[in-house]
């Protein structure tokens, strides 16, 4: 059981309660897969449960039983939880527990965070801990009942693209509906102070930050011509569609740096250039020192 569920969320202490005669009736599930993951597991017995430094976006639950849920030592008033990268998580869970954990990656919430926003966010966000108690949330989280009847009669299997658009619902819903750290910025930028076809052309760098993009690319994607794609990134953004795709490659080597330095990842400065496109080394530093006021190297060496 152990196996099975560090296989799937994270390496865990489990502690059992003293008492061995009561035998272990854990239950385990698997719903669904995918930028967000779904399970349900219970244990039969009192477990205290210690996962490490969480990588993704962990929502609990309870379906049944009672227990409690600590994040970073300080105990929540309720186990309706989340906690995201970077922090630690310990449960305490009865024995007749049932919880259902919700997994969401980390990039899928900064992708939608970027789309937002109209460029890649400094850093995953920091969402309030306890679930806000009010008709916004008690929509989502019915969204996530409704994502796992999907699971129980088969639909996401047989939809991935349904269930793709679903994710996406789920995802874009909690930055709306949960505090977290981009709120108010969310609230400034609005859902609609850019244009339709600037926001589809910053999704797509987003998404596609990767991938050889050319503004061609981006216009097709915004479903206007690269004539206007210019014009509205010079009206609205008061850049250039190039430019932009630039600096969010350069905002994703930021974040790989920091993950390279706080021991998340391995790798070199001239990997994380290259994979972001960045092919002149001292083009890239110069560029990355005076966006973030340090050089690559110097990132690297923060931790030291």
């Amino acid at each position: 059981m152990q196996a099975a569920v560090s296989q799937h969320f994270t390496t865990h202490r489990l502690r059992l309660r003293p008492d061995r005669s009561v035998g272990l009736r854990a239950s385990f599930r698997c719903l669904s897969q995918g930028a967000v993951a779904m399970y349900e597991i219970g244990y039969g017995v009192e477990v205290a449960i210690e996962p490490g430094e969480l990588p993704d976006f962990y929502v609990q639950v309870p379906l049944a039983g009672s227990g409690t849920v600590a994040i970073d030592g300080r105990q929540l008033r309720s186990p309706l939880s989340m906690a995201g990268p970077g922090q630690r998580l310990s449960m305490a869970w009865s024995a007749d527990t049932l919880a259902r954990v919700v997994i969401i990656r980390r990039d899928a919430i900064e992708q939608a965070l970027a789309a937002r926003l109209g460029e890649v966010p400094s850093g995953p966000p920091r969402f309030e801990s306890v679930l806000a108690d009010d008709g916004a949330t008690g929509a989502w989280l019915r969204g996530l009942s409704g994502f796992a009847d999907w699971a129980e009669a088969g639909l996401l299997d047989r939809s991935p693209l349904g269930q793709g658009h679903f994710e996406q619902v789920l995802v874009h819903g909690l930055l709306d509906a949960q505090p977290h750290s981009f709120s108010e910025a969310l609230a400034d930028r609005g859902v609609g102070i850019l244009p339709s076809a600037l926001r589809r052309a910053t999704a797509y760098c987003a998404e596609h930050a990767h991938e050889p993009i050319a503004v061609a690319d981006m216009a097709q994607a915004a479903r206007v011509s690269p004539q206007s794609l210019r014009a509205g990134f010079r009206t609205h953004l008061q850049t250039t569609p190039l430019a932009h795709l630039r600096r969010v490659r350069l905002d994703l080597a930021h974040r790989d740096l920091l993950a390279i330095a706080d021991g998340r990842d391995t790798g070199t400065v001239t990997d994380v250039a290259l994979r972001w496109g960045f092919t002149h080394l001292g083009r890239f530093s110069q560029t990355y020192r005076h966006c973030y006021g340090v050089t690559p190297s110097q990132t690297l060496r923060r931790s030291a």
